[in-house]
């Protein structure tokens, strides 16, 4: 499977673009979408799910032409919304049956398969019998991509995943992912926590302000950061001047003071080493070498406690 994005743009009622000559070529496994929020990340899925036109470009998904042959493009596409919702009186495995239902598949004996393997896969098949609307979130987010899944999609778009997610949820859902990825699908991960990319995906490409600023292995982008990650051993007189100063990744209070982790070009009035960056860092890094400060009051929706 191939999606090749060429020159694609989104311009909402004349306003500034949403999306501004995107260019990006996705091939099979996990690709992870990253950008602070009002990136236009949601724009471009929405236009790679067919719920939107974009407003010039083109998208050919394996040749086929996004505007041209959307019905056939729909039959191999799965879509986890940023906002997954269920039906208040319906059980779990009866919102499966529906969403098969929706989905052309006739048979009684089919959809019971589907639903039972599904259920299985996704770790629901004993909340089978509970209401969807009252399941935990982490268990409605898996119960999202298994009504994507629906139908063997050869391409998977899940929107924001693990917002909102508790640590122990977010791991098992990224799991998921990564198993599901093995198989030879096309599974498109848009994040603003830079956790869900590190820990999923090979690929990605990182989107501010409506362009893309990088496409490559996340270790590509690391590789830009290395020497400007510092460590600072800091008093508490230093800590507020540090963080109107440098863009800072962590706080960790010690017995004398803080351990402060930034992203910087050098540290020279304070004590401190080079450290290793991370993806988390060359995100900020990234940033804050390429975008003015317009760019970045949103830009830190990390995830720090994470990993």
């Amino acid at each position: 499977m191939n999606i090749q994005i060429k020159n694609l743009s989104k311009i909402y009622n004349g306003s500034k673009p949403a999306l501004d000559n995107i260019n990006l070529d996705i091939g099979n496994g996990l690709f992870g979408l990253l950008g602070p929020n009002g990136a236009g990340k949601t724009t471009l899925m929405r236009i790679l799910v067919t719920l939107m036109k974009p407003t010039s470009g083109t998208v050919l998904i394996n040749g086929m032409d996004l505007q041209k042959e959307r019905k056939e493009i729909r039959r191999i596409l799965g879509y986890l919304p940023q906002e997954f919702s269920t039906f208040p009186k319906i059980k779990t495995w009866e919102f499966l049956d529906y969403s098969a239902r929706l989905a052309e598949i006739k048979s009684n004996s089919e959809r019971s398969g589907i639903v039972d393997k599904l259920l299985e896969q996704v770790g629901l098949f004993e909340a089978r019998d509970r209401l969807a609307s009252k399941l935990s979130g982490g268990m409605k987010r898996r119960l999202g991509i298994a009504q994507a899944l629906i139908g063997n999609p050869k391409i998977l778009v899940v929107d924001e995943p693990t917002t909102g997610l508790d640590p122990e949820e977010r791991i098992r859902f990224r799991n998921l992912l990564t198993e599901m990825g093995q198989e030879e699908r096309i599974i498109i991960l848009s994040t603003h926590i830079v956790g869900d990319i590190s820990s999923t995906c090979n690929d990605m490409a990182l989107l501010v302000e409506g362009q893309v600023g990088f496409q490559g292995p996340p270790s590509d982008l690391i590789k830009q950061a290395e020497g400007s990650v510092f460590e600072i051993d800091a008093t508490a007189n230093d800590l507020t001047a540090i963080q109107e100063t440098y863009a800072v990744i962590s706080t960790i209070p010690y017995e004398s003071g803080w351990k402060v982790q930034v992203v910087a070009k050098h540290t020279d009035n304070y004590p401190s080493v080079t450290i290793d960056p991370n993806l988390e860092h060359a995100y900020v890094h990234f940033i804050e070498e390429h975008y003015d400060s317009e760019a970045k009051p949103d830009l830190v929706e990390l995830d720090y406690k994470d990993d």
